[in-house]
């Protein structure tokens, strides 16, 4: 299955936005939070980053959605062709879509495309 790592500049923001990915999602998908930096303040950090991807990684890959600016610049160092993509999407439903897919057992070529399907998602 498909993993999902959130990457944001606040780890409370990650850690809250994996918790409500999860509760729409439910709990097949594999979902990591990566936020703040290894001290606890805000930033990103590319060890956390790291190991969330380990967690989330179940062999079939992992996109990453990040919130914006650096976390996009940081998480791009761990992209893998084939293996670990960063998602350009809205990071909230960004990040559903593609748990969405992930536990629906789409490939991740399809769990990409279903998040990159967001950025189209209106609101009214």
């Amino acid at each position: 299955m498909v993993g999902v790592v959130l990457v944001s500049h606040s780890a409370g923001l990650a850690a809250e936005a994996a918790a409500l990915v999860r509760g729409i999602a439910g709990p097949e998908p594999p979902v990591a939070a990566a936020g703040g930096t290894g001290d606890g303040g805000l930033g990103t950090s590319l060890d956390l980053i790291e190991e969330a991807v380990r967690a989330a990684d179940q062999g079939a890959g992992v996109v990453i959605v990040p919130d914006l600016g650096s976390s996009v610049l940081t998480a791009r160092l761990v992209e893998e062709d084939g293996r670990v993509v960063v998602a350009d999407v809205p990071f909230v439903e960004g990040a559903i879509a593609a748990a969405v897919a992930a536990g629906a057992g789409a490939p991740l070529a399809d769990v990409l495309a279903a998040a990159e399907e967001s950025r189209a998602y209106r609101k009214l």
